[in-house]
């Protein structure tokens, strides 16, 4: 139970910082016209596309901008654009309302659209990658990288992206459905298990009314847990030095450790598309004892290059990437994070906690039940396609019917309370 605890804390505290960092990257993007304007300039590819089918008189979008033979949907249309931005506005509220786990839906939320996993994977991947290096948060928290550390972690990052791309597209060729079954398993494991812990932490601390309930994670590292000192103590060759600037000498760890945890986060990314940044800090704080200011910055110095990485050689080069659904999410997210975090100034921390665990449940609902049919598919287990079906469809419908209450609920609240916010803006 106390692992249990303890992982959930990590990750939870890790969906915090990648929330974080997404926050920061849309005021960013926001408070630039040339950023903004940039942005106008990506969505030309999509409004000629929408002129194209409309008018069925242009030329069709390439495969890798969602032409006639992508993957899935069929193709590219206004319908399933206007579905991409608004699952960008519901993960964008979540992330900035709840201040977690936001990017954890979209995955979920497009193959609930009827996308492939694959597809949503590299979908995701390249979303990410277009917003990190847009934002360019990443030249404010340079002075916290240590550029050692992340090289060597992004050895390993690169080996996992690769190694988790290439599975994906294996099992793709193998079998589409075995495809869409690995991701919606691997996806229902980690929500699983983060929203039982997200319930059993909100139900805590209702009972606590609200003491000592912070997720914190600002100070941890300062002081090396066990399994960090371990570590830190075996000399394995190279050796790599970091936070010489916050410890007496710094400290230092085997590259192996490095590479090892790079490949893990990696392949995180490669296979659910979600950037892997939620693993790197918990990875880095609790189990290799680096500081958790150096940690913020090579977080976001990891997730530019991995989700880079990752969406463009695994993904996008084998078609595997349905740029108007990028864009889509991408718009949407920007819109939804800003929404998100004004609300956090009106609503008392208890019910977002209830909210981020209501979310994630969802996402492992709506995968859990996605999985029998799929199971069924491929002859595993003794399911008929029509009970496949009715179970899917219910899980479709609860995913919807809670993501979609509860950007209701933010976007109303937000509505209801400018002119509190305007006061706090002021």
């Amino acid at each position: 139970m106390s692992f249990f605890k303890r992982w959930g804390k990590f990750m939870t505290v890790g969906a915090g910082i990648m929330a974080q960092w997404e926050i920061d990257n849309a005021r960013s993007i926001l408070g630039s016209r040339k950023r903004i304007m940039l942005i106008g300039l990506l969505l030309i590819p999509v409004v000629i596309g929408g002129l194209a089918f409309a008018d069925e008189i242009a030329p069709a979008l390439p495969d890798l901008l969602g032409g006639k033979k992508a993957y899935s949907p069929a193709f590219y249309s206004l319908g399933i654009f206007m579905v991409s931005i608004a699952i960008g506005i519901g993960a964008g509220l979540i992330t900035g309302c709840i201040g977690a786990g936001g990017g954890f839906i979209i995955a979920p939320a497009l193959m609930s659209a009827g996308i492939k996993g694959i597809l949503a994977v590299g979908t995701d991947l390249f979303h990410i990658f277009a917003k990190a290096i847009m934002g360019s948060v990443i030249h404010r928290k340079l002075g916290n990288v240590s550029v050692a550390l992340a090289m060597v972690f992004l050895v390993g990052a690169v080996m996992g992206a690769t190694a988790g791309g290439v599975l994906n597209r294996v099992l793709y060729q193998i079998n589409p459905v075995l495809s869409d079954a690995f991701i919606t398993t691997v996806y229902s494991l980690m929500l699983g298990f983060l929203g039982t812990y997200a319930l059993l932490d909100f139900l805590r601390c209702r009972r606590a009314e609200n003491n000592a309930c912070g997720h914190g994670g600002k100070s941890e590292g300062a002081e090396l847990g066990g399994i960090a000192k371990t570590l830190q103590a075996m000399n394995i060759p190279p050796m790599v030095g970091f936070d010489q600037d916050l410890t007496p000498g710094g400290r230092r760890i085997s590259w192996v450790f490095l590479v090892l945890s790079g490949a893990l986060v990696g392949m995180a990314a490669g296979i659910m598309g979600v950037g892997g940044g939620f693993l790197t800090f918990p990875i880095f704080v609790y189990v290799l004892g680096v500081s958790s200011m150096t940690t913020v910055g090579t977080d976001i110095f990891q997730i530019v290059f991995t989700a880079g990485f990752a969406s463009i050689s695994q993904y996008a080069i084998y078609g595997f990437i349905f740029y108007t659904l990028a864009m889509g999410m991408l718009v949407g997210s920007l819109l939804g994070i800003q929404m998100g975090a004004l609300v956090t100034k009106v609503v008392p921390g208890i019910t977002i906690r209830g909210f981020y665990a209501m979310a994630v449940l969802a996402g492992f609902m709506n995968r859990i039940f996605a999985l029998p049919g799929k199971l069924g598919e491929m002859g595993v287990i003794p399911v008929s396609p029509a009970l496949g079906s009715i179970l899917n469809d219910i899980g479709i419908w609860a995913f919807f019917i809670v993501i979609g209450g509860f950007s209701v609920w933010v976007i109303g609240t937000f509505l209801k309370n400018i002119p509190v916010l305007k006061q706090e803006v002021l």
